[in-house]
């Protein structure tokens, strides 16, 4: 994962078993993302869903990485590793179970072309409506979809992403034009 550049990441639950169980469960996931990664990543676009997830984060700069050591994780790696684990023993441990909560190694793709990343951001929030769990963007409650269009402090990047859109009006009208994109 290349400083400054962009990232769609996403994993499902192991046997696509759900890995939100209650509203807990993604206060908690968002609450262990922002102590493992914050210093890593910042975040432009997030959705959970009941048993995955989407995330559009662009890796920080740090210096105290050399990418010459391919055999060591780098710091954002082990971030994501650490915050993942974290939230697997977590979960484990509340419902009583044992075994990977995830499917394999989280997934990412490159997402620096702006056109793409735009309609990334569309596809991310769309998950819950295509899923049949709402019907409008600013229902469903585990999206950054309404803490873009807030004035209410976030970690999100708000000002980045509705540049990118053109402001607040071009965002909500990308999102309708695009909401049935899929990469």
């Amino acid at each position: 994962m290349e400083p400054g550049s962009y990232y769609h990441i996403f994993n499902r639950g192991n046997n696509r078993e759900t890995i939100f169980r209650e509203d807990e469960n993604y206060r908690y996931f968002l609450q262990q993302y922002k102590k493992y990664l914050a210093p890593h990543v910042s975040t432009c676009a997030y959705c959970l869903m009941p048993n995955h997830f989407h995330l559009l984060d662009r890796i920080n700069e740090n210096p105290g990485h050399s990418p010459k050591e391919p055999a060591k994780l780098s710091p954002v790696e082990k971030a994501f590793r650490d915050f993942f684990i974290s939230y697997a023993k977590s979960f484990n441990k509340r419902y009583g179970r044992t075994g990977s909560l995830f499917q394999r190694k989280f997934k990412r793709k490159p997402a620096d072309d702006l056109g793409y990343r735009m309609r990334l951001v569309v596809y991310i929030h769309a998950n819950p409506i295509r899923a049949g769990l709402c019907t409008h963007f600013e229902e469903w409650p585990y999206s950054s979809y309404r803490a873009i269009l807030s004035d209410q402090e976030t970690a999100v990047q708000r000002e980045t992403v509705l540049q990118w859109f053109g402001g607040r009006e071009d965002f909500i009208a990308f999102h309708e034009e695009y909401r049935d994109w899929h990469p």
